[in-house]
């Protein structure tokens, strides 16, 4: 039963799929297919979540150190002596990530019934939906890394699909190209780290490796070396997954894609992955101290980079897009200092508030005739008041204001940072101003979305219908009340990851009362930004006499740090000025030549004995007697 969580789903994808493809030339039924295709993908991804929902029940009356489920599906590969069952494992970190995955992905689901509502393929984009979600579900069920792989390259696809689902437009299908192309380049890392441990432990599932790991296989010099080396190869393939530096650049242009894409995508999901993998083998990472000082150190830099950039877009997908990258920073953040639950806690939250601001920010396009642009937007509130107020819930939570799910995790994730003995003070003041920052620049989305009063005369701004509010209304409660399980010194979370993840050891000499005052700070640094965002957008022109005071640095920010700019000129270029090289002088020069050589020789040979085949009999006995000739004196002088 455990694999109807993976099946269902797969079964929308075939049903949703082969109804695309025997009525792609009906218009009838593709208008049909709108509300039946989108109510079969939903229907499908909520059995998965209610399956979720009874193995999570069965697995909390388990005892603790009992608490796991696995199904061997079939044997997957038999090559020698090296033999790979199917096998599906639930256990209290992998029913967490399934639970999010199909919740939060029901609730997209249903709001892209209305959302998708005037698609001219439907059933098409619900197809891939449900298949992504497959994907997404064999990742964190399965238990080894080539079945976690299998899931992790299926995202991979179905985010191509789905980046590039509007391929008639070319910005649309660079985009989903360009996103296929950075996971491929993290991927290779993610490969080239299977070999590594499989060399190292003769296997790859994860309990025989955390069995050989718990018997001390590896404290020696050479097999330690092993380990660091596939930690650091995995983790370059989860700064590809998880869009971290350098490998962030594919996400924000992948807000080509419907903005249900982005709330699944870029929310939920495929995104955490990396965050998944690196606490799914933490007990291999605690051994490599140096990969994880990196891990910590990659996430605090990405984190406040990414911020940077969020401060001055307009775009309101791209502003979003780029918080995202921030708060996925911050995740690897906590993980590098060895706070994997702090980690996993700000997945789940962030799972709520931003696939709530991404699907509120769909809401507002769609209620404003496709504009993107927060610069012509203002007064929302007043013609959409619904929206305003979830997407105030998401803001609230994003700032990390007191009592809002992002305040609990965040802070939990500043405070480990500060007291972990892996943590850095240095890093803890980088997680307060990228803080302040994100405080800034969501307050700064806010305002000039839904207050003030209207920029854009030209058009009328609309509600959305009921199918797209209400998911919103669910994610707006869960943004508000889903930090409380993971409330410091009464965290029903960090008991729950005890079998996975064990205890989290402090630096020694600090006290409750310093994460108190850390707390604080903290707060009053998100109510700082805010304020800040407010005094310079809500009234006045002071944002713009700030802008016009430092044009350069507006310019740099509003660039991306021209970061895709250095890509193209230090790697794309050089890459195609070699490969046209290899093409004209090796491929056309060489290769070529030597095939139509071959070529021409066979032709010239052929024109040359087609004369031969005159069809004159006198020719044909003319050249018998030659040969009899030849052959007679081959053989009374050729012996001698």
């Amino acid at each position: 039963m455990l694999s109807l969580i993976i099946l269902f789903p797969l079964f929308g994808f075939l049903i949703n799929g082969l109804w695309y493809a025997f009525f792609q030339s009906n218009e009838k039924q593709r208008k049909i297919s709108s509300v039946l295709s989108g109510t079969i993908a939903s229907t499908m991804i909520f059995l998965s979540f209610l399956m979720s929902l009874k193995y999570f029940l069965i697995i909390k009356s388990l005892p603790v150190d009992a608490r796991f489920i696995e199904q061997n599906l079939f044997q997957w590969i038999s090559i020698g002596d090296f033999h790979l069952p199917f096998t599906l494992r639930l256990d209290s970190l992998s029913i967490l990530f399934c639970l999010v995955i199909s919740g939060v992905g029901s609730l997209i689901h249903i709001y892209s019934i209305g959302y998708m509502s005037h698609d001219k393929t439907p059933g098409k984009f619900f197809a891939y939906l449900n298949l992504f979600c497959f994907a997404m579900l064999v990742l964190v069920l399965g238990n080894s890394l080539p079945v976690l792989f299998l899931g992790w390259e299926g995202v991979g696809l179905c985010s191509y699909l789905l980046i590039g689902y509007w391929y008639a437009d070319i910005d649309k299908a660079i985009a989903g190209k360009k996103a296929f192309i950075v996971n491929r380049i993290g991927d290779l890392g993610f490969i080239l780290g299977m070999f590594f441990l499989y060399s190292l432990f003769g296997t790859l599932e994860f309990t025989a490796i955390g069995d050989a790991v718990a018997q001390g296989q590896i404290l020696t010099p050479e097999r330690l070396w092993m380990v660091s080396a596939a930690c650091f190869l995995l983790f370059v393939g989860c700064t590809g997954k998880s869009a971290q530096i350098p490998l962030y650049i594919w996400l924000p242009d992948a807000m080509a894609g419907p903005t249900p894409v982005s709330a699944l995508i870029h929310a939920a999901t495929m995104v955490t992955s990396g965050i998944y993998l690196i606490t799914r083998l933490n007990f291999l990472f605690d051994y490599a101290p140096d990969v994880l000082h990196l891990i910590a150190w990659v996430g605090g830099i990405t984190a406040f980079f990414a911020a940077t950039i969020a401060v001055v877009q307009t775009d309101i997908k791209k502003v979003l897009a780029y918080s995202t990258v921030s708060q996925l920073g911050y995740m690897f953040l906590a993980c590098g200092v060895g706070a994997y639950g702090a980690g996993v806690f700000h997945v789940m939250t962030h799972a709520f508030f931003k696939a709530l601001l991404f699907l509120g920010a769909g809401s507002v396009i769609h209620g404003m005739h496709e504009e993107q642009n927060i610069l012509k937007m203002g007064g929302l509130k007043k013609s959409m008041p619904h929206t305003f107020f979830v997407f105030m819930m998401g803001w609230l939570a994003i700032c990390g204001v007191p009592l809002f799910s992002g305040f609990f995790s965040k802070d939990e994730i500043l405070w480990l940072t500060f007291s972990s003995t892996h943590g850095s003070k240095a890093l803890w003041v980088i997680g307060v101003i990228t803080a302040i920052m994100t405080a800034f620049y969501m307050s700064r989305l806010f305002i000039l979305t839904f207050l003030g009063e209207s920029r854009n005369h030209s058009v009328r701004a609309h509600e959305s219908p009921k199918s797209m509010i209400i998911p919103l209304y669910v994610l707006a409660i869960l943004s508000v009340v889903g930090g409380y399980i993971g409330i410091p010194h009464f965290s029903w979370l960090e008991h729950w990851f005890e079998p996975i993840l064990g205890e989290h050891s402090l630096q020694p000499g600090l006290n409750h009362n310093l994460e108190w005052i850390l707390m604080a700070v903290s707060t009053l640094g998100a109510a700082f930004g805010m304020f800040l965002a407010m005094k310079f957008y809500l009234k006045g022109n002071t944002a713009q006499k700030i802008k016009s005071k430092n044009e350069k640095m507006h310019s740099i920010l509003t660039n991306k740090w021209f970061v895709d700019e250095g890509f193209e000129w230090a790697i794309i270029k050089p890459i195609k000025k070699f490969s046209y090289y290899l093409w004209e002088a090796v491929d056309v020069g060489v290769i070529d030549k030597i095939v139509l050589g071959f070529g021409r020789a066979s032709s010239w040979t052929g024109n040359t004995l087609r004369i031969l085949q005159s069809g004159s009999v006198q020719v044909y006995l003319l050249v018998g007697v030659i040969g009899m000739v030849i052959a007679m004196g081959y053989l009374l002088y050729g012996t001698i």
